[in-house]
């Protein structure tokens, strides 16, 4: 979701290099015949800022398979398309062809939509999402098509360096903080994909598996949906533990025009779905706004099975319940609030991660629960 619409050093051994999770233990090859192995795919829309940075970092990856750059603009209005041609012959001479293509419509049809097209124009056995605002770190593609190769039904991320430095400095500290098993548990989080979409690497078998990615344009989080989709089909999640892309942070990223109840509305559901439907009853972690808010987002099935929330604040737990007011149940459902220490797992957790001090995280590992197992993160 961040492209530009609207926004090195020795290797250490695979083993401390790699942080994995899966949901499916099968394995596939790479599809035989196709003589270029990796496609570096990008989608483009009015980045003339960025783009001679970009494409200069592509070209100075250290992988020595065949590699192509295969870019759609979609409908920029600035020099875009011009500076991308200017680079063709510069990428012809490095033996790695630049494919290019777009429209000039005044109405750009959106990220999806670009990468949609820019994949199809391609054929790499493997694809390497780069955004155009970005830059990718002299190894990026080779260490990540090895970790590929191993783990064709993975997508592969990566660490990032955030700049300019300090932006979003939470965020950048999850993404690459995250343990091999959080990068499944922690997929219902408002941070969205654990893996971020500027950083995917995976096969083209499995991206023609999971499916091409929602093309609603403006405001849909294509990223999410097809990473949820990927999760469905058992897909694994991986991440390369060095920082193989400059990822910037600017005012026109296309995340910002998502909306915030877009992507709580598909969290509930994926939610719902992955781990709700699997237990009996369950604790909402947090009597406060966010609690409750998760509470009338669910179905009515879901709502009967929370038999309490807890929280540290006396004054929530002193009124001692909470009743669901808009319900059209009679009587009211009034669901007890209990501190933290008087409550049974499992927990969904709706207090933001790193916002405590470490209180939180204290206060879970003080019950002894495992991640995933006890309780899920959701805010």
């Amino acid at each position: 979701m961040s492209d530009t619409r609207g926004s090195s050093g020795d290797s250490e051994p695979e083993s401390k290099r790699l942080c994995t999770a899966s949901t499916s233990h099968e394995r596939s090859g790479p599809t035989d015949g196709v003589s270029v192995a990796v496609s570096v795919i990008m989608p483009v829309f009015n980045a003339s800022d960025w783009l001679d940075e970009c494409l200069q970092a592509v070209l100075e990856q250290d992988f020595t398979d065949p590699m192509e750059l295969s870019v759609y603009d979609d409908g920029s209005t600035d020099n875009s398309r011009e500076l991308l041609e200017r680079w063709r012959q510069r990428f012809e001479d490095r033996g790695r062809p630049m494919l290019i293509s777009g429209h000039s419509s005044s109405s750009p049809r959106g990220v999806g939509f670009a990468k949609n097209q820019a994949v199809r124009q391609s054929s790499g056995r493997f694809l390497c999402f780069q955004d155009a605002d970005d830059i990718m770190r002299p190894q990026r593609v080779r260490l990540q098509y090895e970790a590929a190769s191993l783990n064709p039904t993975a997508i592969v991320g990566c660490k990032v360096c955030r700049v300019p430095e300090g932006s979003t400095e939470r965020y950048t500290r999850w993404i690459n903080s995250l343990s091999p098993e959080q990068l499944l548990t922690q997929v219902y989080t408002s941070h969205g994909p654990t893996v971020i979409m500027p950083t995917w690497f995976c096969s083209r078998d499995w991206f023609e598996e999971v499916g091409l990615f929602d093309e609603g344009g403006k405001g849909v989080p294509e990223d999410l949906l097809f990473f949820y989709q990927s999760l469905r089909r058992g897909g694994h999640v991986m991440r390369v533990d060095e920082c193989l892309l400059v990822y910037r942070y600017h005012e026109h990223a296309a995340t910002h025009s998502v909306l915030e109840e877009t992507i709580w509305n598909l969290r509930v559901h994926f939610l719902q779905e992955r781990v709700l439907s699997q237990w009996e009853s369950f604790t909402v972690w947090n009597a406060g706004k966010q609690g409750r808010r998760l509470y009338r987002s669910l179905s009515p099935t879901n709502q009967k099975k929370v038999k309490a929330f807890c929280d540290v604040d006396e004054n929530k737990i002193q009124k001692g319940f909470y009743t669901y007011e808009e319900s059209k149940e009679r009587p009211k459902p009034r669901i007890p609030v209990l501190h933290f220490t008087n409550a049974s797992p499992p927990f969904i957790v709706c207090v933001k991660l790193d916002m405590t001090e470490g209180v939180l995280e204290q206060n879970l590992r003080s019950l002894q629960l495992k991640e995933g197992l006890h309780y899920y993160h959701f805010s």
